[in-house]
């Protein structure tokens, strides 16, 4: 259908339907992630990004194409995940800026606000990486650009737009040397041409003549129909067919595995005196970290970075605000998962067929945060391990979801977080034809004595009366860092402390961490018999741990010393004397 100029009615149009478009294949597009490898699933992170947006667009759509635009900005902002959804947010923030004061636009100033966006994306990322998204995105707007010289019509200008993107996407590989080794083009790229073709189906139906909340995309419609072929993979060789794309990928060359995302909120007025210094900002992330993106709207900052060192990454954020939002994903940990998953599956399941599913009598669930602690409760016989912790909390739908996963009659929930208990007794309502038993614990060590504590051959009662007990029989201990300046109890408190938390609680600050360490264990340490357990976080020093055994072995001798790998961000140590 001809259409010269597009308004914020159309616009939102299209927006839905390309989201719908992407919805229905982010299968398709998460079989194709390999870079960076494997950030979670680009398709389900760029299909969560646009769906939040478009939720808040279908809601307060406009019909002025400036308006519109600005709340679909927004709205990808604030949802965004991973490094193609942040990305994916940049490209129509500038979108967004270049329409900001259009009723409506013809194919010169949307071509325009294309190219806008693709700048906008290029700025937010420290080290552009082609053969990605950004790649696709560039080339297509550049076409766009030029071919709306001559173009009078929105549907042939989209249409250009979507053919260059095909291409370009197509030529990925050529620039990406590990597209190549696996066979397939960038997901990211595949990703937006989803998007794209939603664009032009909804300008070929004739746009705001639909109603944009009973709008639905029909699961039938493909490439095809777009006037273009459709291009999803380089075709793999016979030794690859059978695998994943990710699975052609060695999990230890993910050198800066730990994927961060949070933001950075200076609206408290708390750091008004504090000017953000972006460009010295990235260069910090950059020195241990890549995959940067920083994107300043003022009163927040989203920041997406990958990192070997979480807990520098949030020391260098501080300064400039409250974080918020926060979340960290271990790579490694999922590359590792799915490489489990690496085999036959249609035997495996064609031989489980006939074989009814054993309900056992017993589940268990914990909240876990580095990759030694959860190698810790695996060992202990926890079914599902959350990841969580002071920096991201599980929500009671992640634990319905967990127990869901569980064949078991009870099943027994560690939250090791104060922070996180609620939400793990709200899912208790929740759960059909299981029993769900909290058990209150509070630290990491807590979690570890009740799972230490569990006997799978006696009663739930005795059981929950035991976990519960073996609660009380721990001391727990962690080492952190002060963030402000502040006075708590007696405490006089300055920024940058070493914190020495008993039981959760202040006990001892210091300027010196092993001075720290060594009064919270003097705190801790009751009789000098104990079982003193230390867990060295990603941050522990080597030297510093050794300070820490040899100051235990002279002044507590008859203590007995367990040291564990945790893992664990943010905490230098963690300690357990039972």
């Amino acid at each position: 259908m001809s259409k010269r100029f597009i308004n914020g009615t159309d616009f939102t149009t299209m927006v839905v339907t390309g989201a719908r478009n992407l919805d229905i294949h982010a299968a398709d597009v998460n079989a194709l992630n390999v870079f960076p490898v494997p950030d979670g699933d680009t398709g389900t992170n760029m299909n969560l990004t646009i769906t939040s947006a478009v939720e808040d667009l279908k809601a307060k759509t406009s019909p002025h194409l400036g308006k519109s635009a600005e709340i679909l900005s927004k709205g990808l902002l604030m949802g965004a995940r991973g490094n193609s959804g942040v990305i994916l947010s940049q490209l129509f923030r500038g979108f967004a800026k270049s329409v900001a004061g259009m009723d409506q636009a013809g194919p010169a100033e949307f071509a325009a606000a294309l190219q806008s966006g693709v700048d906008m994306a290029y700025k937010a990322v420290v080290k552009p990486v082609e053969g990605t998204i950004l790649t696709v995105a560039k080339e297509a707007a550049k076409h766009g650009v030029w071919y709306a010289r001559r173009a009078t019509d929105m549907l042939d200008l989209m249409e250009a737009v979507l053919n260059k993107a095909n291409e370009a996407l197509a030529n990925t590989p050529n620039l990406l040397p590990v597209l190549k080794q696996v066979g397939v083009v960038d997901s990211g790229g595949q990703g937006l041409v989803y998007i794209y073709e939603g664009f032009v189906r909804a300008l070929k139906e004739g746009g705001s003549t639909t109603t944009v909340t009973d709008y639905t995309l029909d699961a039938s419609y493909t490439n095809s129909q777009a006037n273009t072929a459709p291009v999803k993979t380089v075709l793999p060789s016979p030794a690859q067919a059978t695998k994943s794309a990710q699975a052609q990928l060695d999990t230890d060359a993910i050198e800066f595995f730990y994927d961060m995302e949070f933001f950075i909120n200076r609206s408290t007025g708390a750091f008004d005196h504090i000017a953000f210094d972006e460009e010295a900002y990235r260069k910090a992330l950059g020195q241990d970290g890549d995959s940067i993106i920083v994107i300043d709207s003022g009163d927040y900052i989203k920041v997406h970075v990958h990192s070997r060192k979480p807990g520098d990454v949030f020391n260098v954020s501080l300064k400039y605000g409250e974080l918020t939002r926060m979340n960290i994903l271990n790579m490694r940990d999922q590359h590792r998962d799915l490489l489990a998953d690496e085999f036959d599956t249609a035997d495996f399941y064609e031989e489980q067929e006939s074989q009814p599913a054993a309900i056992q009598p017993y589940g268990m669930i914990a909240v876990s945060m580095g990759e030694g602690i959860s190698e810790i409760f695996s060992s202990l016989g926890v079914d599902i391990i959350l990841s969580g912790g002071q920096t991201m909390n599980p929500s009671t739908e992640d634990f319905v979801t967990a127990a869901s996963e569980i064949d078991a009659a009870t099943i027994y929930i560690y939250p090791n977080n104060s922070n996180i208990i609620l939400a793990a007794q709200q899912a208790k309502d929740l759960v059909e034809d299981k029993e769900i038993i909290v058990i209150p614990t509070k630290t990491i060590p807590q979690g570890i004595a009740a799972a230490l504590a569990f006997n799978p051959d006696d009663s739930t009662e005795n059981n929950t009366s035991g976990m519960t007990e073996a609660l009380n029989r721990i001391t727990s201990g962690q080492i952190t860092f002060a963030v402000r300046d502040t006075q708590i109890d007696d405490l006089e408190i300055k920024s940058g402390d070493y914190l020495g938390l008993k039981n959760n609680k202040i006990a001892v600050n210091h300027p010196d961490l092993l001075e720290t360490a060594k009064a919270l264990l003097q705190e801790m340490i009751v009789n000098g018999d104990e079982i003193v357990t230390i867990l060295t976080g990603e941050d522990a020093n080597e030297e510093q741990t050794n300070e820490i055994k040899s100051f235990l072995a002279v002044s507590y001798p008859n203590a007995e010393l367990e040291l564990h790998a945790g893992g664990q961000p943010l905490y230098y140590y963690i300690f357990s004397v039972e």
